[in-house]
C-alpha cells in the first residue's frame, strides 16, 4: 500500500513565561490572547475532523491563555489599586 501524503501544519511551540508576560503592555496581552484562542479553535476543528497530529498543543494552547488572562487582570487589579 502507498503511504498517504499528508501536509503537516506545524506552529513554533512557544510556551510564554510568566517573567516574560509580565513585561508586556496589556494591548499586546490582548493580541497574544487572540491569537492563541483563533489557535485552539482551529485545533479543535482538526481534532473534530481527525486531522490533529499534536494532541498536546491543545493543553500548552490552553495553559498559555490561561497565563495570559491571569496577567492582564493582575495588570487590572494593579491599575484599579493605582488610581
Amino acid at each position: 500500500m502507498a503511504k498517504k501524503a499528508t501536509a503537516k501544519v506545524t506552529k513554533a511551540v512557544s510556551s510564554h513565561s510568566a517573567s516574560e508576560l509580565k513585561t508586556k503592555t496589556p494591548d499586546q496581552l490582548r493580541d497574544s490572547l487572540v491569537a492563541l484562542k483563533k489557535e485552539a479553535f482551529n485545533l479543535r476543528f482538526q481534532q473534530a475532523t481527525g486531522q490533529l497530529e499534536n494532541t498536546s498543543r491543545m493543553r500548552t494552547v490552553r495553559r498559555d491563555v490561561a497565563r495570559i488572562m491571569t496577567v492582564l487582570n493582575l495588570k487590572a487589579a494593579e491599575a484599579a489599586i493605582a488610581n
